[in-house]
């Protein structure tokens, strides 16, 4: 059995998910507000939290960001009735693994989870096959402790922040597209949305790199996206 999170305020879409859930061998532990949900999503260990953005005492964004900042790297499926681009691009931007607008499919809904799932089981299996470190210059990245480090200091960054730069690292001197990295990493494609890509881009030169204007490690490929040095050993 699955442990699913389910932090929603609706109780029509909490028991129709619920029945539905349960058919795919899932328990689902229910809040109705931000901070109990906050709470629960802090004190026990889920397979996928599933978040409503419009709570009633406090929103979605901000609990995924503090899910996020107490390193709970549970993948995050964001619902909302909102249908705002902005909304969306915050919604990944803070950490969510994944985003659905109300009102949705139950089968898309379903399937999505399904994914997330074996997102979680691909993290969780054979931690020791898992164990890498990549180095490059005074970058090292430990794959199974999930840890970065610059010239020995301990680099903090965000989960999407980390697989991008774990993606790069792992693949020197190819260049990948805007529409590429956000398929690759965020698990499926989110077209329309790569400005996405350049924000955490950015955000990860600013960890890593020295000189903003001339960065050593991740580079700007002109007319494709961006790529990993492959001329630092």
């Amino acid at each position: 059995m699955k442990n699913i999170l389910m932090i929603e305020d609706d109780p029509s879409i909490v028991e129709l998910a619920t029945i539905h859930l349960k058919d795919i061998h899932c328990t689902v532990r229910k809040a109705h507000t931000g901070f109990e949900g906050l709470h629960l999503a802090t004190t026990n260990s889920y397979d996928v939290i599933i978040l409503d953005i419009m709570l009633p005492d406090i929103d979605g964004i901000e609990i995924c960001k503090r899910l996020r900042a107490d390193k709970i790297k549970s993948p995050i499926m964001m619902l909302t009735a909102r249908t705002e681009e902005i909304d969306k691009i915050i919604g990944l931007e803070t950490g969510a693994d994944d985003y659905l607008t109300k009102p949705f499919s139950i089968r898309e809904f379903i399937a999505r989870i399904k994914a997330l799932i074996r997102r979680s089981e691909i993290n969780h299996i054979d931690k020791e096959a898992l164990d890498e470190i990549l180095q490059c210059d005074k970058l090292q990245l430990n794959t199974l402790k999930r840890k970065v480090t610059l010239d020995q200091l301990k680099i903090e960054l965000t989960p999407k922040e980390f697989d991008l730069l774990y993606l790069f690292m792992s693949n020197p001197g190819i260049s990948y597209s805007r529409e590429t990295l956000l398929n690759l990493v965020w698990g499926y494609e989110f077209s329309g949305y790569e400005h996405t890509v350049n924000s955490h881009i950015n955000r990860l030169r600013t960890k890593i790199e020295s000189n903003l204007t001339n960065p050593k490690y991740i580079l700007t490929t002109w007319g494709i996206g961006y790529r990993f040095t492959d001329e630092i050993k």
